[in-house]
């Protein structure tokens, strides 16, 4: 079995095994136009139409739709068939497609409708007799004289016309010598621009040209009338650039208001390069565009509050009469700082003049000692010289670890450390590349 019979079977179709012709194959039919659209390619017309979508041509070039048979749109109404009086436009339309299609109100495939583009037709006019020849055309020398006939026996009806020339023209001479009257030669070249720049705004400036009445000259006898009109042409310069303006200050402004309400302020005014500004490659100007003067407003500026440092803090008193020295009870203690220097309507310093805090009473108790871990690294001493070095330090400290807190700093007093058999210890390491000191008696 070959393929094409192959391919028949397997759609279900049975039919007679022929070889189909070969046709260019579209995927796309236009049915309004009746035209084909993207071409694939030369396959046989029964492998084309596998696809009802899809359209061919035959060698005749005509596109043929593969779908069921439908009608296409009607075609624009055509030109009307005669220029004058009654005619007919036309329009049609085709059938695309496989098999026949159905024309229940046999409308066919041409419609036609009567149509006028103008009413009558127009029909030719006659000629009148001519009229007289009128005089001369000049005074002297040789001139020529016409004569005019209408078209009006018959007049044309609907826009006719008649054939041939409604005026004729015969020499005539006067037999009289004609004065030469002056006609100018040709205009010179245009001279050269006075200028190599325009300024802007400027009225521009004029190249010129010149000629000369000498074509012909006039005659003396009988005398001929001189040319008239200018020997003289100008028009403006064109192709030079423009002249580089440079800028220049305005005026200062007014000073703005002074930046402050009392004592020491400033004022700033303000200047605009644009008096002109600078164009057509012109320098900027020169200078600042802004500048600030001292202004003074004679009154004390108010002065607000500044706290002093903390005072030392009160001894450690108990919340009540129980007694917390020695022991693990939190006592109370203050300490106060002021507010001073508020003057000229200044403000009150934020905050609270009076600090309280917990603290833990041990002066003078009996402790035993433990070894602190290493401190920070001190700063470098003496402050210049290739002796300066730094220092940490293990320290033995009161044990504290009993209490209920752990931060030394709430500890009030002076506590009795046993400190037996703790060993305290030091270390030191020079500070590199410290500056020389100044010997003072030598400057």
């Amino acid at each position: 079995m070959n393929l094409i019979l192959w391919g028949i079977v397997l759609l279900g179709i049975y039919v007679q095994q022929s070889v189909s012709e070969m046709v260019e194959c579209f995927s796309s039919f236009t049915l309004s136009t009746g035209k084909c659209g993207d071409l694939l390619g030369q396959v046989e017309k029964n492998s084309c139409c596998l696809n009802p979508s899809y359209a061919y041509k035959e060698a005749d070039g005509v596109c043929r739709f593969c779908g069921r048979a439908a009608w296409s749109e009607w075609t624009p109404w055509g030109e009307c068939s005669v220029s004058c009086t009654e005619g007919v436009s036309q329009r049609r339309r085709s059938c695309h497609g496989i098999g026949d299609c159905t024309d229940p109100e046999n409308l066919g495939t041409v419609q036609t409708k009567p149509c006028v583009k103008q009413q009558c037709c127009p029909v030719k006019g006659g000629w009148s007799e001519w009229g007289k020849w009128q005089i001369c055309s000049v005074t002297c020398g040789d001139g020529i004289r016409k004569r005019q006939r209408t078209c009006s026996e018959p007049i044309p009806q609907c826009g006719g016309s008649c054939s041939g020339e409604e005026e004729d023209t015969t020499p005539c001479a006067t037999e009289k010598i004609c004065p030469t009257h002056g006609g100018w030669s040709s205009w010179g070249s245009w001279g050269p621009c006075p200028v190599t720049c325009l300024y802007e705004g400027h009225s521009l400036q004029k190249e010129l040209r010149k000629r000369t009445c000498t074509n012909p000259t006039p005659s003396t006898v009988p005398r001929g009338n001189d040319c008239e009109g200018s020997d003289t042409d100008n028009r403006p310069c064109s192709g030079q650039p423009f002249c580089p303006v440079n800028g220049n200050w305005g005026a200062w402004t007014n000073s703005t208001s002074c930046s402050v309400t009392c004592g020491v302020g400033q004022q700033t005014q303000r200047r605009i390069c644009d008096s002109p500004k600078p164009a057509h490659g012109g320098k900027q100007c020169r200078g600042e565009e802004q500048q600030t003067i001292i202004c003074t407003i004679l009154v004390n500026c108010p002065l607000n509050g500044m706290w002093t440092e903390w005072g030392e803090w009160s001894h450690c008193k108990p919340p009540s009469t129980r007694n917390i020295k020695c022991r693990n009870r939190e006592g109370k203690r203050r300490r106060e700082r002021d507010c001073v220097d508020s003057q000229h309507n200044g403000d009150l310093c934020d905050g609270e003049i009076v600090k309280y805090g917990n603290c833990y009473e041990i002066d003078e108790c009996e402790m035993d000692g433990v070894l602190s871990e290493w401190s920070e690294w001190s700063y470098c001493k003496p402050d210049c010289g290739t002796d300066s070095k730094q220092i940490r330090e293990i320290k033995c400290v009161a044990d504290i670890s009993s209490y209920s807190s752990q931060d030394r700093t709430i500890f009030t007093g002076t506590p009795r450390v046993n400190c037996k058999d703790l060993k305290e210890q030091i270390e030191r390491r020079p500070c590199k590349n410290v500056p020389e000191c100044v010997n003072k008696s030598a400057e």
